[in-house]
């Protein structure tokens, strides 16, 4: 099974900087993505998502290769709270 979770970050960001702590307590593996480093691939989410606050997630399950499933958590659509946002990727991976 491959899972892969994205998170969307940006430097001073104080709620990016508690999800970052939070999932690294539960010691989930996640690709960390300064959307100042990755502005295109960014700017393809918010357009996707229409929805541009942090952090936010891409969830990939990569277990059918030729047809990957893809989820996006955003602040305020995906999840309320932070404790929202680490509860819904946990059962992601599950």
């Amino acid at each position: 099974m491959k899972k892969i979770v994205i998170l969307y970050t940006m430097d001073g960001c104080p709620h990016c900087a508690n999800i970052k702590k939070m999932l690294n307590e539960e010691n989930i593996n996640y690709d960390e993505r300064n959307i100042n480093d990755y502005s295109d691939e960014y700017k393809q989410f918010v357009k996707v998502t229409n929805n541009d606050f942090l952090p936010a997630f891409t969830l990939l399950n990569l277990d059918d290769v030729d047809d990957p499933k893809y989820e996006f958590l955003t602040p305020d659509d995906g999840f309320q709270d932070l404790n929202e946002a680490v509860d819904k990727v946990k059962k992601f991976l599950l």
